[in-house]
């Protein structure tokens, strides 16, 4: 069986450069989302095995999307996508609950290494 993943950001190229590592090796998309609010509702419906959420977006931000998730599904894993310079904003994702977080750009390895360790 697949895992079933929700990819969260508000940029589309980084939606995609995800969903494609991802989908060449074996997981599902089962939705994405431009912004926290949106996450939040999706994995409420959804229940993925994973989600990668953007730390800086629109509407309501990743880090309080996190929290919102992980209050109602404590066993949530999130992995946090983060730009260079936000390292004190993934320390903070990190201890709201986060499973890990990337750096941006990422490569395709770093990608699938920390989605599988996620899943452990």
């Amino acid at each position: 069986m697949k895992n079933r993943v929700l990819i969260c950001d508000d940029a589309a190229i980084m939606r995609l450069a995800i969903k494609d590592v991802l989908t060449r090796n074996g997981y599902e998309i089962v939705g994405e989302a431009c912004n926290g609010r949106e996450a939040v509702m999706l994995y409420d419906s959804l229940k993925p095995d994973l989600v990668f959420m953007d730390i800086t977006m629109p509407e309501q931000d990743g880090v309080s999307a996190l929290k919102e998730i992980k209050k109602t599904d404590p066993s949530a894993r999130v992995i946090m996508c983060a730009a260079m310079g936000q390292s004190s904003l993934a320390a903070e994702a990190i201890q709201a609950g986060a499973a890990d977080f990337i750096i941006k750009p990422v490569s395709g390895a770093r990608l699938l290494e920390t989605a599988k360790q996620a899943l452990k």
